[in-house]
């Protein structure tokens, strides 16, 4: 099947639902109970992606929408690259290389958020004249527990081309500095777990050469990367603007947690220069506005 007619079709069943849930009159929740929207705009200086350099000095821009009914939510997500990178002397305007669309389903227990998901991601060239990388796609379940630093697991699993699993741990806290302001600390740890790795294609550049392990020089082996991987912490001050509008300045440092993810990050990143030269700890902030009801 056609990737991109793929996403068409999530992504016209993402609009149907949203025009379905928002439909003046529609009938298909209780009076007391009606659907949750948020619409979020995030202007950052960098995005990474699991440790990940996916842009370099430029400004992203990242909308979000996400609708929800009764544990059930769909998200589309998109990036914008104000200036996308060029390892040479070209200059290139800004360019979307990414639309994301997440169907995702949540459930309290007593003590136990549990859930799971479905994440189509549409990957664009990072500029123009690069490869189209591949599209991906990931299956991922979730469980959180409701007590201090609400420690979660998630772990996620691709199903296309990339054939990896990705666990990710995280606990958090946020203390209320008044009615309007609150400082919400956060921190992640990850593995991650290939189970393909091509090295011959990874180092063309075709674009689905999965997840290799690197060697120090940051080149791509055969072996699969089976290891700890990235650690992000990050501080957050949401501001309360109105009852409806949310302003959030974020700062986040992402780095390696191992050696071996050092240099698979390296290697995995943004492409221009030799890889021993490029960063794998990065610092990432900017400011998100957020509309909800």
């Amino acid at each position: 099947m056609n990737k991109n007619s793929g996403f068409r079709k999530l992504l016209v069943l993402g609009l149907l639902m949203f025009t379905l849930l928002t439909a003046p009159g529609a009938q298909l929740w209780a009076e007391e109970e009606k659907p949750t929207g948020d619409f979020t705009t995030a202007v950052l200086n960098q995005y990474v992606w699991r440790g990940y350099e996916v842009s370099r000095n430029s400004v992203v821009i990242q909308p979000s929408m996400t609708i929800g009914y009764k544990g059930f939510s769909v998200n589309l997500w998109g990036n914008m690259d104000s200036k996308p990178y060029s390892a040479g002397d070209s200059t290139y305007s800004n360019t979307w290389n990414e639309t994301d669309l997440t169907l995702s389903y949540t459930k309290t227990l007593g003590l136990f958020n549990i859930g799971g998901g479905y994440i189509y991601y549409a990957l664009g060239s990072l500029n123009k004249d690069a490869l189209k990388r591949a599209d991906s796609q990931e299956l991922f379940a979730t469980v959180s527990l409701n007590t201090l630093l609400t420690p979660t697991l998630t772990a996620y699993k691709e199903i296309d081309r990339y054939k990896q699993w990705y666990f990710l741990l995280g606990v958090s806290h946020a203390f209320e500095l008044s009615p309007v302001v609150s400082l919400k600390l956060g921190a992640t740890a990850s593995y991650l777990l290939s189970t393909y790795a091509d090295a011959t294609l990874f180092n063309v550049g075709a674009g689905y050469g999965g997840y290799p392990k690197f060697d120090a020089n940051a080149v791509a082996t055969n072996d699969k990367f089976s290891n700890f991987h990235d650690g992000t912490i990050t501080a957050s001050i949401p501001i309360k603007a109105t009852g409806n509008i949310t302003l959030t300045p974020t700062l986040s440092y992402i780095f390696p947690l191992t050696g071996a993810a050092k240099d698979e990050m390296k290697g995995q990143g943004l492409k221009g220069g030799a890889p021993t030269d490029r960063d794998s700890a990065y610092f990432s902030g900017g400011i998100s506005a957020s509309f909800s009801f």
